[in-house]
């Protein structure tokens, strides 16, 4: 099963930018996303940014991903 999670562009720098993934941040190929900006979330697979979703919609499937034990387990690797 493929899955994409939600993060936080914390800074960018063209192509390549720092998200937060619920504190844990990760190096996050953005161009894909080319009007991402920081402080916008993402939806990422395999280090891509693939699109770019409301902070409600973020949020809310972060609680349902920390809801389920191991959710985010996956992006720790």
């Amino acid at each position: 099963m493929c899955l994409g999670v939600p993060g936080k562009i914390v800074t960018r720098d063209g192509d390549m930018g720092t998200v937060d993934f619920d504190g844990l941040r990760r190096e996050v190929c953005l161009s894909y996303a080319p009007e991402a900006r920081p402080g916008d979330y993402v939806i990422v697979h395999v280090g891509f940014a693939i699109s770019v979703l409301d902070e409600d919609e973020a949020l809310r499937t972060l609680a349902v991903l920390r809801a389920i034990p191991g959710g985010l387990d996956e992006i720790s690797r």
